[in-house]
């Protein structure tokens, strides 16, 4: 009888290090780009200073940091950006609308 057994981290397998996408290591990549060329252009005097260079850095780090469920974090990042950079217009039809709108016609 051929029986296989599929290991429960195969799909870990198709991870770069078994923990990364490719994307995973773009963002990462780019942070420490940016962060080395700010170290490059920015004067490092202040502690202040130092924590404006390394933003991108801890910032892209904790976006690919390996935690559980990550992929539902950068589903909530989205969102959230989403929701802050659309214009919000919402239109609200409740209970009470048939009600108001009756009452303003025995206002009259």
């Amino acid at each position: 009888m051929n029986q296989y057994l599929i290991p429960a981290n195969s799909k870990r397998s198709m991870l770069i290090l078994g923990l990364f996408e490719k994307t995973d290591l773009i963002i990462f990549g780019t942070g420490i780009g940016l962060t080395i060329f700010m170290m490059l252009i920015f004067p490092k005097e202040t502690m202040q200073d130092l924590l404006v260079i390394f933003t991108p850095f801890m910032i892209c780090g904790s976006m690919v940091l390996p935690v559980p469920n990550h992929r539902n974090m950068w589903q909530l990042t989205a969102h959230v950006y989403q929701f802050y950079s659309n214009r919000r217009k919402y239109y609200w039809k409740g209970w009470c609308v048939g009600y108001v709108e009756e009452a303003r016609e025995d206002a009259k």
